[in-house]
């Protein structure tokens, strides 16, 4: 499957946060997201194995109760059911990929 970046609509999940669904297929989700300095993506879990990267901007990500600071340029990896989340320290974009896909998303 291809997906043109600028063809996918961003939908607000909450204030200073849209997610965007790019490229899917067999086992694989890509998702986009777009913070806006000071944005929460509250603390969660989900049954998916999570890899992220920063494209632009710089976060606080809490994994397990630990906060590390990334900037663009950096990845993250979240195992399955492990409880994270991020704050946004300037608008940011992140690319997250997930396995499988996330039906909550679709």
């Amino acid at each position: 499957m291809i997906c043109i970046n600028q063809d996918s609509p961003y939908k607000q999940l909450e204030p200073g946060v849209e997610r965007k669904i790019l490229a899917t297929g067999g086992g694989l989700m890509t998702a986009q997201f777009r913070f806006q300095k000071g944005a929460i993506g509250a603390l969660h879990s989900h049954p998916h194995e999570q890899v992220g990267y920063v494209v632009s901007g710089s976060v606080d990500l809490t994994l397990e109760g630990k906060t590390q600071t990334l900037r663009a340029g950096d990845s993250y990896y979240v195992p399955p059911g492990l409880v994270h989340g991020v704050k946004a320290l300037e608008d940011t974009v992140l690319v997250d990929v997930f396995t499988p896909q996330r039906q909550d998303f679709l």
